[in-house]
């Protein structure tokens, strides 16, 4: 069933929408999969906070006309999957990931901000940390010398109290 076009326009909006606060997207093929091949996937997107969702390649091409991803447009052939994400690794993570265990589901291209990505490139991105793990990752090497500083202080007391101990486990003998 086609759209009418003021439906156009709201999807072509939408995705406008999503396209603005995007850090990456992703292409892929996924003709030949199931009903719930394509439901846990788009569970687990979910999960990932990566908008998924299967459109026609013309209204896509709209939507990213004038943006850093506008280079996409030559990799829009065929019946697709778009996965956009504001997290530059989630949406090429969950794309790829369920292409490692799905044949079908092939990874055409993708896109970071004036970057078109082609299928290696998508499964590299894949493998990066997350911007939270690279934040955690972060915030315990600054912690550390300070965790440090404070236990080297802990030391001096404790190691006061312990001699008082010994002297006084001296005496008592």
């Amino acid at each position: 069933m086609s759209l009418n076009l003021t439906e156009k326009k709201a999807v072509v909006a939408e995705v406008s929408e999503q396209v603005a606060s995007a850090q990456a997207i992703v292409l892929a093929e996924y003709r030949g999969l199931t009903v719930t091949e394509i439901t846990s996937l788009r569970a687990d997107a979910r999960k990932a906070g990566v908008y998924l969702r299967v459109l026609k390649n013309t209204l896509v091409r709209r939507a990213v006309d004038g943006t850093p991803f506008s280079g996409l447009t030559n990799d829009m052939v065929g019946p697709l999957m778009f996965g956009i994400s504001a997290d530059p690794v989630a949406a090429a993570k969950v794309m790829n990931s369920f292409a490692k265990t799905n044949d079908k589901f092939v990874l055409k291209a993708g896109a970071m901000p004036n970057e078109v990505l082609d299928a290696a490139g998508i499964k590299a991105l894949a493998t990066m940390p997350s911007r939270d793990e690279l934040l955690s990752k972060l915030l315990g090497t600054m912690q550390a010398p300070v965790a440090k500083f404070v236990q080297t202080l802990n030391e001096v007391p404790t190691k006061f109290v312990r001699g008082l101990a010994a002297v006084r486990d001296q005496k008592a003998a």
